[in-house]
């Protein structure tokens, strides 16, 4: 295999990072990084993305798929994201945030000695919410209109409220997770079997030894590192004393109504699923007929719906277009051969069934790093897992699993991941602060994967 444009592909993201990391603007880096790395591709006439409509040319295609990345998000978790950002400033004007914070704030006080430990008990809900709302950009976002403004008033910093957070999509299982489907289709297993016999075990005490690591690590750096003012696009919290407190189910209503609507607890006779776009557009008419409700003036009330759209405006002039310019990012290391090589030495290191599952373990947390995605990173490695279990006469479950829990947990640490993307971008934070907060406790999270999975 010729592994010098792979090399380049390295070469390039490393530029990236430096950039980035030196605040040079994140969406021009990853969008002309990745039309450099297409650039060589063709150079080195390589496989290239091929758009669904080419234009005649491969060098003008490339600005063709510029524009489906575009379409095609905006269509699908861009709208779903915009969605989720407009309704968030619409209920942080209309005081919804303030009362589910003043009535919530008074059982919880009892932790505003330890605000840490309080953060890292949203780990585990957070992970029972992600089976029933499998989008991690989704649930973030949701957690973020509800969640956040408690841990922040109770005296969280922003940061550690938005890693624990992020934390709580670590896990892709449950039936309704793309990555299960797909682990259980290629080891031959049921769904709802592959997750309660080989997931459950595995991310309960995952689950406790993350939300462990993150009350430390935390912990630490806020004590090191007090955290500085910060502007936040959500709204400093103020008591709205006049405000009803009905209004208080308005934050957590999508969350409600996913969970009631959602193939996992099928409570009707004839199935009723809702997608998390439409979740927030019934959430947003129910809190204008509140408001109607309250004011009495129907032209007010129309007139704040501006809120929602400038809200949407905001998403996606941030984080849509961020997470636009990431695709094509992975679209260019994608077509330099960087997947291709990563298996390649995956598969030649001459080592038995287990080093093999623990390289390739490891080789899909980095990819899910480099391209943002668990899912992309596990569909291109997984299909390998039957061929080398057959080789070796082994179940292909050995390989699958770990590897179907590091798809996701890279994806956590990934800047350029949508829900990282998402969350920072609400919380007012750099992405790049929250992967390095997020790095150790997945770190450690990995070495007990393979610890748990491989020798206990």
């Amino acid at each position: 295999m010729n592994f010098f444009p792979p090399l380049i592909g390295l070469a390039i993201v490393l530029l990236a990072v430096r950039l980035i990391l030196k605040k040079v603007n994140s969406h021009a880096v990853l969008l002309f990084s990745g039309l450099l790395m297409l650039l060589f591709s063709w150079t080195f006439e390589m496989e290239l993305p091929i758009p669904k409509k080419t234009t005649g040319s491969q060098l003008l295609d490339f600005f063709r798929l510029i524009k489906e990345s575009f379409a095609k998000t905006n269509a699908g978790v861009g709208l779903m994201i915009m969605a989720i950002g407009g309704f968030v400033s619409y209920i942080h004007h209309i005081g919804a945030s303030s009362i589910l914070v003043q009535i919530v704030i008074k059982p919880l006080s009892v932790f505003k000695s330890k605000p840490h430990l309080l953060a890292v008990l949203v780990i585990p809900i957070g992970q029972l919410l992600f089976i029933c709302i499998p989008s991690a950009a989704g649930l973030g976002l949701l957690l973020m209109a509800s969640v956040f403004p408690v841990l922040v008033q109770l005296g969280v910093s922003r940061i550690s409220a938005a890693s624990v957070i992020t934390a709580c999509t670590a896990y892709g299982i449950g039936p309704a997770s793309a990555i299960t489907s797909r682990a259980s289709d290629i080891t031959d297993q049921v769904v709802i079997s592959y997750f309660i016999e080989h997931q459950i075990p595995l991310v309960v005490p995952l689950s406790i030894f993350l939300a462990t690591t993150y009350y430390f690590v935390n912990k630490y750096f806020d004590t090191k590192n007090p955290e500085e003012n910060i502007t936040s696009t959500i709204e400093e919290i103020n008591p709205a004393l006049d405000i009803p407190k009905i209004y208080a189910i308005l934050p957590i209503l999508p969350l409600f109504l996913l969970i009631i609507f959602s193939d996992m607890l099928q409570l009707f006779q004839t199935p009723i699923l809702l997608d998390t776009t439409t979740a927030m557009l019934i959430s947003l008419i129910v809190a204008i007929i509140f408001e109607w409700f309250r004011i009495k003036s129907i032209s007010k009330v129309f007139d704040s719906l501006s809120i929602f759209w400038n809200g949407m405006g905001n998403i996606f002039k941030t984080v849509v277009t961020l997470i636009i310019s990431a695709e094509i990012f992975s679209m260019g290391l994608i077509s330099l051969g960087a997947i291709d090589a990563l298996v390649y030495l995956s598969q030649n290191f001459g080592m038995g069934a287990i080093g093999i599952a623990v390289i390739m373990t490891i080789l899909i947390f980095m990819a899910s790093m480099f391209m943002g995605s668990g899912n992309a990173s596990f569909f291109a490695f997984a299909p390998l897992s039957s061929q080398i279990a057959n080789s070796y006469n082994v179940s292909s479950t050995i390989f699958v699993l770990p590897m179907n829990f590091s798809a996701s947990m890279g994806r956590t640490v990934s800047p350029i991941s949508g829900v990282l993307i998402a969350v920072s971008q609400l919380a007012g934070v750099s992405s790049m602060d929250l992967v390095k907060r997020n790095f150790i406790p997945f770190s450690f999270n990995m070495i007990l994967l393979l610890i748990l999975h491989f020798i206990l």
